[in-house]
């Protein structure tokens, strides 16, 4: 039933952007129905299916050491859930670097339930024949902070160096078709084919499309974590593979998630 409803729907998208002569149609009328597609599919957002599993791996005793979660700083202090994704990336003192979600989640993995690095990074994006848990608990601590106000901080000397190594990462050229995150990201009123592609540089537009990642991808069936997202964009790049809970992601991360302060989260929220 929810399959067809999003056919009809996206169906719907289709004629609408299409039914007016090219001339008379303006970019805001495409936006706006996308928007309206959006709005449609929200109701009833699949993500809960991995805020809930997420919450329950949080709690779950597991690893050689059959610790849970429950003591794993994620920003705001042991165990503090609500509000901890809107301070992220920041520094952390015990692993004297800064993280971001996903990075810190390894880190507590490998440090209070016992599990290698490599065991807390394996299936950390999610298929049809596989759940990632990470991306499930990506979801949960989301999830926990909606409506909570970004407040990601550079006060320490490394937050400044990542905020700084991420921005030339945004603009820096390269690939075969020598291309830069800032080509898509960097101007307004773009868009490819019908998606809209949002000035990652202008602070409304930055907060509006951070705060809403993670996302429940119904093309794709699948939660997908910011990781997952900035993995994908360097993919369509056609530059070498971003890894992950890489220095380059988390500076990458850095510098969108600054841009976007004074965002409220609506994460995780529900994509085409």
């Amino acid at each position: 039933m929810r399959s067809s409803f999003l056919i009809s729907v996206g169906f719907a998208v289709i004629l609408a952007a299409t039914a007016l002569p090219a001339a008379s149609q303006s970019s805001d009328d495409t936006i706006k129905e996308i928007e309206r597609y959006r709005a449609a599919l929200a109701d009833g957002n699949p993500a809960e299916l991995w805020e809930a599993r997420g919450e329950d791996l949080w709690k779950q005793t597991r690893g050689p050491k059959m610790a849970s979660l429950e003591k794993c700083d994620i920003g705001l202090g042991a165990g503090i859930v609500k509000g901890a994704y809107a301070v992220l990336p920041k520094y952390f003192a015990d692993a004297d670097r800064v993280m971001d979600l996903e990075t810190r989640l390894v880190h507590c993995m490998v440090n209070l339930q016992g599990f290698t690095p490599e065991q807390a990074k394996k299936d950390p994006f999610g298929g049809p024949s596989k759940k990632s848990d990470m991306e499930a608990l990506v979801a949960y601590i989301t999830g926990a902070s909606r409506g909570v106000q970004m407040n990601v901080a550079s006060n320490h000397p490394k937050e400044q160096e990542y905020y700084e190594l991420g921005k030339k990462i945004f603009f820096h050229r390269g690939g075969p078709h020598d291309f830069s995150c800032a080509n898509c990201h960097g101007a307004d009123s773009q868009r490819i084919r019908l998606q809209d592609l949002p000035n990652l540089l202008k602070q409304p537009t930055a907060q509006r499309a951070y705060t809403s990642w993670p996302a429940y991808r119904v093309s794709q069936g699948e939660l997908r974590s910011f990781q997952w997202r900035l993995f994908d964009c360097f993919r369509q790049q056609r530059f070498p593979e971003l890894v992950f809970t890489s220095d380059a992601s988390v500076a990458l991360t850095m510098f969108l998630a600054k841009n976007a302060n004074g965002g409220v989260l609506s994460a995780p929220s529900i994509k085409r």
